[in-house]
């Protein structure tokens, strides 16, 4: 028979074993690097830098006004629930009074026996008497029935307000983690914007911000002209001087309510940009124009697209001071036209309240509040 014997290894040695040093290392390099650890980020330029931030900024506006809305519909919720809660508080009031006067007449029948209504007439001294007190007593039975019945009714109601509280309930619940789900991505995007950002060196932050203002038709330093870090001293001090009334030349608005809006968003230049906020002291792109036109007494809804439904479209040729501005295909940002091609709006993290021109995003549409 023949014999199988196991093939005797060989123990690497020279250049063998060099070779099968090399590639071990090799492998365990390119996983690392697949990995993502012991690989530098490579050195994005401004350029890239920029659109990167951008691009961040739009995406954390979309999710803000996603937030905003779902905010909204939760806020709602909340209130309808506190007030079912309390129309059911109430209910239980006075279903507890009515079942108590019931308890009572059962009680007094109780005490005054169960005997047979002819027996009681046969037994009685005064036969007019009892009768007298026999119809009285059908009265209060037919009285007392109606008690009844309106006790079943009032039982009724309340279970159906405690159905629709506990819907409500499940609804608002929803609602807020939608409310979380949004604000974890807007946080996720501002945050990964604010370290690109922190990375620039001061000679970048300068260009960048040069450049920043030469879109806006700026020369040099002027009110809300900060660089992508945010406002210095001089930037906060003479956006405060540019707070006020519209300039000279301006055009002025169609009627008074666009007047009071645009008029209140000059008064918020230089405000800072903070997503979710509706003023005084800061906003995001929507809660700007709901905040102006709430000084105005018109109640605009919160979000940018439906904010778009509020009043009647009109095209870019028929703008006038006090009609909303809206940009991107998704609706996700807003300004207030003030004319001449400009527009107040609060652009983003980087940037407060400023005066822009309109033609600096993609124009998606215009809406004169109605």
């Amino acid at each position: 028979m023949a014999q199988h014997r196991k093939p005797k290894q060989r123990s690497l040695s020279g250049h063998t074993a060099r070779t099968a040093a090399t590639l071990a290392l090799a492998s365990a390099a390119t996983a690392t690097a697949f990995e993502g650890t012991g690989h530098a980020e490579p050195r994005l330029s401004l350029g890239e830098v920029r659109a990167k931030v951008d691009r961040l900024y739009r995406e954390a506006e979309v999710a803000t006004e996603k937030y905003n809305g779902a905010k909204e519909k939760a806020d709602r919720a909340e209130e309808t629930l506190r007030d079912l809660r309390d129309e059911a508080a109430r209910k239980t009031e006075r279903l507890n009074s009515a079942r108590q006067g019931l308890g009572s007449l059962a009680t007094a029948q109780y005490r005054a026996g169960a005997v047979d209504p002819s027996v009681q007439l046969a037994l009685s001294a005064d036969p007019d008497a009892f009768l007298d007190r026999a119809t009285r007593a059908d009265h209060a039975g037919r009285r007392q029935a109606a008690e009844v019945a309106d006790v079943r009714r009032q039982v009724r109601e309340l279970d159906q307000l405690h159905t629709e509280a506990d819907d409500t309930l499940g609804d608002l619940k929803s609602r807020q983690a939608e409310l979380r789900k949004h604000k974890k991505t807007v946080t996720g995007k501002l945050g990964e914007a604010k370290r690109l950002l922190a990375r620039l060196t001061a000679d970048e932050r300068t260009r960048l911000a040069r450049a920043e203002r030469a879109e806006r038709g700026e020369g040099g330093h002027t009110a809300g002209s900060d660089g992508p870090d945010g406002p210095d001293s001089s930037g906060r001090a003479s956006r405060d001087d540019a707070r006020g009334a519209a300039p000279a030349g301006a055009v002025k608005a169609p009627d008074s309510r666009a007047a009071k809006a645009v008029s209140y968003a000059y008064k918020a230049l230089g405000s800072p940009y903070v997503w979710g906020a509706t003023g005084p002291n800061a906003f995001d792109c929507s809660g700007l124009t709901q905040a102006a036109y709430r000084a105005a007494g018109v109640s605009l809804p919160r979000t940018t697209y439906a904010q778009i439904d509020a009043g009647r479209r009109v095209g870019r040729s028929e703008l006038r001071p006090g009609d909303l501005v809206f940009f991107y295909s998704g609706i996700s940002h807003v300004g207030l036209y003030v004319g001449n091609g400009q527009m107040i709006h609060a652009p983003n993290p980087s940037a407060p309240v400023r005066l822009a021109p309109i033609d600096q995003m993609p124009f998606a549409g215009a809406t004169r509040v109605a």
